[in-house]
């Protein structure tokens, strides 16, 4: 072969090699008879659905002291399932106490129905009406699950979901539903400057614009669900639990003593809160430290 066509088929490799990193990622095609999860991705412009492989150890009965929450996300889900009309579901409150858990939950527990859980990043929200595409004249049931969806002061990203939540999701099909989570109730931090334009018309007090605008977000879910700071004994109930399940399944032979709560109130007045997740490391503590001593 000639030198000089053998020095360019070099430089031509040399060159493909470097542009292959900046070339789009290939999307995968994804069989939803299988692929119980996605996450959406951006790619440049545009983006795709990209399948993942998620655990279903965790179950409605792992939930403890959530009852309420639980049984109202449960009927709606349900509801959705069957292609009955279904709301879209906020679930805020403190931090740890169980709502991303209970999204979890609910495909482990529906995925044999065709549930199926579709996460986006907050970023993305205003990728959705492309998200739905893709899903509307498919068979299974959609989640769109958006976790700790939040919009800091200044932020006018959370006026683009309003639009999006009443020009796509409302009228979207009926497989598809939206769940997310936060910290804030009104998903959009609340100041006192707010309420300082506060009108009293024929004796009726009427909000600032700044206030509805805020508050508006938070209307278009259609399910509210408040999750609380644990108490204390709720959360050793918890912990009792969650050693319970792992030292079964490690052949630990155990019991709750006062001794033992002593330690965990200890583990979780170091951390500064008592909730779920709290217990959960605990518990992994405990389980894992007594099974070292055995050996």
């Amino acid at each position: 072969m000639d030198a000089r066509l053998i020095a360019f088929l070099d430089r031509a490799e040399s060159v493909l090699a470097r542009l292959e990193p900046l070339l789009p990622a290939q999307r995968p095609d994804i069989d939803w008879g299988v692929t119980l999860a996605a996450r959406w991705q951006r790619d440049g412009r545009s983006g795709y659905l990209l399948p993942l492989d998620v655990s279903l150890d965790i179950r409605l009965t792992d939930l403890i002291g959530v009852d309420k929450q639980r049984d109202q996300l449960g009927r709606n889900t349900h509801q959705f399932i069957n292609g009955l009309p279904a709301n879209h579901a906020l679930l805020w409150g403190s931090r740890g106490t169980g709502k991303s858990s209970l999204v979890r939950a609910l495909l482990a527990e529906h995925a044999g129905a065709g549930l199926r859980l579709i996460e986006i990043e907050r970023d993305h929200l205003a990728d959705l009406p492309r998200v739905v595409e893709q899903l509307q004249k498919l068979p299974q049931r959609f989640i769109l699950f958006c976790d700790d969806l939040s919009f800091e002061a200044g932020e006018g990203d959370y006026r683009v979901l309003k639009s999006v939540l009443d020009g796509s999701l409302e009228q979207a099909p009926d497989n598809v539903l939206l769940y997310a989570t936060s910290n804030r109730r009104h998903l959009v931090p609340e100041k006192e400057s707010d309420n300082e334009n506060w009108k009293r018309v024929d004796g009726e007090l009427h909000p600032s614009e700044a206030v509805e605008d805020k508050i508006a977000l938070s209307d278009r879910f259609g399910l509210w669900l408040s999750f609380y700071p644990f108490t204390q004994d709720h959360f050793l109930n918890v912990v009792e639990h969650w050693i319970g399940q792992l030292a079964r399944s490690a052949g630990l032979a155990w019991q709750r003593t006062e001794e033992l709560d002593i330690l965990a109130v200890r583990w979780a007045t170091g951390r500064g809160n008592r909730n779920g997740r709290c217990a959960y490391q605990f518990a992994r503590y405990w389980v894992g430290l007594q099974l070292l001593e055995q050996k």
